[in-house]
C-alpha cells in the first residue's frame, strides 16, 4: 500500500486531479518503498529504502495552481570509484506551477522567470508517485562517489610495512 492515499495500492492508482488539489490546497504526505519506484530502484544499489513525501496545493501570488513537494530518505548507490554500496541522503523541497498545456508552461516559465520554480503541465490524472520519483532521481548524482572511500589497501601501510618498489624486484631477478 501506498501511504498518505488510502486505498490505493498500486502505482497506477496514484493518481490526483491535480488542478482540483491545488484549488482546495489540499496535503498530502506519506511514504513509498524504493522498490515500488522502477526508475529509482534500477539506480540504487538494492531494492531497500523508502522515500518519505509531502504534496502541498495552493497557489501562488499570481493565481497560478502551485504544488509544494518535499521528499526525503536515502537509497544505497554504488560508488563510481571504488564500486562498493554506500547510503544517499535523498532530500529536496520544490516549487511547481501547474499549466495546462506545453505552450502555456513555456508562456508562464518566461513570465516568472524564476529558477526556483519549475512549471511543468498538471493534469485531472496527475500521477504523484511519477512526480515523487522524478524528484527523488533529480537529487542523485551523475557520478554518486563517497565523500572518502573505504581504504581496503591503507591497513598494510598505516602498519608501517614498506612498499617494494617494482624496480628493486626486477633487479632481484637479474641477479
Amino acid at each position: 500500500m501506498i501511504a498518505g492515499f488510502p486505498g490505493q495500492t498500486s502505482m497506477s492508482a496514484f493518481v490526483i486531479d491535480a488542478f482540483e488539489f491545488c484549488r482546495v490546497k489540499e496535503r498530502r504526505e506519506g511514504r513509498i518503498a524504493v522498490c515500488d519506484l522502477s526508475r529509482l530502484a534500477e539506480e540504487s544499489a538494492d531494492k531497500f529504502g523508502a522515500i518519505h513525501w509531502s504534496l502541498q496545493g495552493g497557489s501562488d501570488n499570481r493565481g497560478h495552481s502551485q504544488l509544494l513537494l518535499s521528499v526525503s530518505g536515502s537509497v544505497r548507490l554504488i560508488c563510481q570509484r571504488c564500486l562498493t554500496p554506500f547510503e544517499f541522503d535523498v532530500a529536496s523541497d520544490s516549487v511547481l506551477v501547474l499549466a495546462r498545456s506545453d505552450a502555456d508552461a513555456d508562456e508562464i516559465d518566461a513570465f516568472l522567470a524564476d529558477d526556483s520554480v519549475e512549471v511543468i503541465v498538471g493534469s485531472r490524472t496527475f500521477n504523484v508517485a511519477e512526480l515523487i520519483e522524478d524528484e527523488a532521481l533529480l537529487t542523485i548524482p551523475l557520478s554518486a562517489k563517497h565523500d572518502v572511500c573505504p581504504d581496503q589497501l591503507a591497513p598494510d601501510v598505516e602498519r608501517g610495512a614498506e612498499k617494494v618498489s617494482p624496480f628493486a624486484v626486477l633487479k632481484s631477478l637479474k641477479q
